[in-house]
């Protein structure tokens, strides 16, 4: 397999991987592209490599920066702006572990908290739907708590090193 041939096919299997991540398929094909540089490229290089729109380009950087994926870099001389994404996998793992948490899980269990605070169960139909959202919301936290602790134990020292043991 020639280079070229193996990088079309990561960035399409990292594009269609990171859409069950909640990520489209153009802003992970746009991240994989960046993984696999060795050095920072602007939306005019983007563009080409990937045969995308200026817009969708720039729409989809400013999307993997707010997920914080990627980093703007300025170069000495240069007028365009650089993207870089982070190399580290576990990192970009735990990246998009707490902004999913943080878009997608919290939203809810706020939603389904205010449900539980505002709705009376003076009803049986009203009983029905809160043992309904009180089982969602079980669930929920349980995702948000295990989620959770995966973050903060993955930043403790014996983590660490037993991750070291697997990267060797």
């Amino acid at each position: 397999m020639e280079l070229q041939e193996a990088k079309d096919k990561f960035i399409h299997t990292w594009g269609t991987l990171a859409t069950q991540w909640g990520i489209n398929r153009t802003m992970s094909q746009i991240h994989a592209l960046l993984l696999l540089s060795p050095k920072s490229l602007n939306a005019d290089q983007i563009m080409e490599d990937l045969k995308i729109s200026r817009g969708n380009v720039n729409m989809n950087l400013r999307d993997l920066m707010s997920w914080g994926l990627i980093n703007k870099q300025l170069l000495p001389g240069e007028r365009k702006e650089y993207f870089l994404a982070e190399k580290d996998i576990w990192k970009v793992a735990r990246q998009i572990a707490k902004e999913r948490k943080r878009r997608e899980i919290e939203p809810i269990i706020e939603t389904m908290d205010e449900i539980k605070s505002q709705l009376k169960p003076d009803t049986d139909e009203k009983k029905e739907v809160l043992k309904i959202i009180d089982d969602i919301n079980k669930v929920t936290n349980f995702t948000n708590s295990t989620v959770q602790s995966v973050l903060k134990a993955e930043e403790s020292w014996l983590i660490n090193n037993f991750l070291k043991l697997f990267n060797q």
